[in-house]
């Protein structure tokens, strides 16, 4: 009795996926619930398990092959299955019996220490051997080992002596891969000098690794997950009339209170106290402000949404992810950070569900870990506004009439201009400016 492996259920509007990798070969046993193949959609990774306990006995379907859903993978059966490896008369008569005179032929090319007795028959050999096959009198000579000749021992000795470096130059030679001996010494007597091997430096740089391994130009097919970023995004720049404001906040409170309550938070609730928890806490009480903001636009309707679920972009190996925090208002500066560490953990381990990624109603997206000091963060559809965050660099800024250094950050709101005005979106990120350069606004609701 067999039972068929099915493409399960992908989640909202998800129809196909691709084979991305078996994880068991036909033959092998496996237990009920363990993955047998990963499958990658437009979203998210996910592991197929065994439906029964047995034997995969059969697959429908190999690797880069698109699948719909409900269709059948392949098959496992109950119990075990005997699979016997026969090796046919061919393969028998191709096995080669070892031969104690080829091992001898093989162990005589082997350097003899005993150079007396390998030395004797090879004279005898040559002396037999006509004058009219020279080329087989050298090819013969070539196979004996060198032997160390005087006049060998003396080319050696004139060779640079390591002694008369110093430890730098050994040192920085050996580092480098530098051919000593090719070195037009500066020093007493042409000694190599440090600066010498200084000044080499540079001038034969290394060839590109990636070229000698791979070739000129290098094709490898898109995954899903990266198609489908391109796809999206390139919908939200003719889709949607993308407008960027911009603004820049000083860090100085939040900073502040990140120090003087990091131990105390840690300790308490396990997490780090990040600056994605004030991000999140200012921009809902700007969505609440601007609903426009936290609406999205569907045919001929604006559908305002009246609850906050803030998705934050995470780069990953395999693209960009943007996992959602659900319900973020009624979310604790705890529970914020204690959801984004586990959300983006998910993620650099590809074990996102497709439940994480949907129904967000507004991004921040933070380059600045990455060092970017100003971008225009593209809208992720159907939302109607993006948060990008950026750095933090100290500049000197004018603070009631006096030039002070302060640590500030650009912010950059992108929005539909269709659905939100230019006041709208401009005081919206004035008003999150507002809590973030003063945090106490957030736990006093103004």
């Amino acid at each position: 009795m067999s039972e068929k492996i099915l493409v399960p259920a992908l989640g909202e509007s998800i129809t196909e996926a691709t084979v991305s990798k078996w994880l068991k070969k036909v033959g092998d046993p496996v237990e009920t619930d363990e993955a047998i193949v990963e499958l990658e959609t437009d979203k998210v990774n996910l592991e197929v398990p065994s439906p029964i306990s047995g034997v995969l006995s059969e697959m429908n379907s190999k690797d880069g092959d698109t699948v719909e859903v409900g269709a059948v993978l392949g098959s496992i059966s109950e119990g075990k299955l005997n699979v016997e490896k026969k090796v046919s008369l061919k393969q028998e008569k191709e096995v080669e019996t070892i031969d104690e005179d080829k091992i001898k032929e093989e162990n005589s090319n082997v350097i003899n220490l005993d150079i007396e007795k390998k030395l004797t028959p090879k004279l005898d050999e040559i002396s037999a051997t006509s004058k009219e096959e020279p080329m087989e009198l050298l090819d013969e000579v070539n196979e004996e080992p060198l032997l160390l000749t005087d006049e060998v021992q003396i080319t050696q000795t004139t060779k640079v002596n390591p002694i008369i470096l110093s430890p730098a130059v050994r040192k920085i030679a050996a580092e480098n891969n530098i051919d000593v001996e090719k070195v037009k010494g500066t020093g007493r007597e042409g000694r190599v000098l440090k600066g010498d091997l200084l000044s080499l430096m540079g001038t034969n740089p290394q060839p590109n690794q990636r070229r000698i391994q791979y070739g000129e130009e290098e094709r490898i097919k898109m995954t899903r997950l990266r198609q489908t970023i391109a796809k999206r995004l390139k919908q939200a720049q003719e889709n949607a009339a993308m407008l960027t404001t911009f603004n820049e906040v000083d860090m100085s409170g939040i900073m502040s209170m990140r120090k003087d309550n990091q131990e105390d938070f840690k300790s308490r609730y396990g997490v780090k106290l990040g600056l994605m928890s004030f991000f999140v806490k200012a921009c809902v009480v700007g969505l609440k402000l601007f609903p426009a903001i936290n609406a999205e636009i569907e045919g001929e309707d604006i559908i305002y949404k009246n609850y906050y679920n803030i998705s934050f972009a995470v780069g990953t190996d395999k693209g960009l992810v943007v996992p959602v925090l659900r319900n973020a208002d009624e979310m604790s500066f705890a529970d914020i950070e204690k959801e984004i560490k586990r959300l983006s953990e998910k993620a650099n381990s590809g074990n996102l569900s497709i439940e994480d990624l949907q129904g967000g109603t507004f991004t921040i997206s933070n380059g600045g870990v990455y060092g970017s000091m100003l971008s225009t963060p593209i809208l992720n559809p159907p939302q109607s506004g993006v948060l990008g965050m950026h750095n933090i660099v100290e500049r000197p800024v004018n603070v009631n009439g006096e030039i002070k250094i302060k640590p500030i950050m650009y912010l950059a709101l992108s929005y539909d201009h269709r659905i939100i005005d230019g006041k709208e979106s401009v005081t919206f990120l004035k008003t999150v400016k507002e809590n973030l350069e003063d945090p106490r606004r957030l736990f006093l609701n103004i």
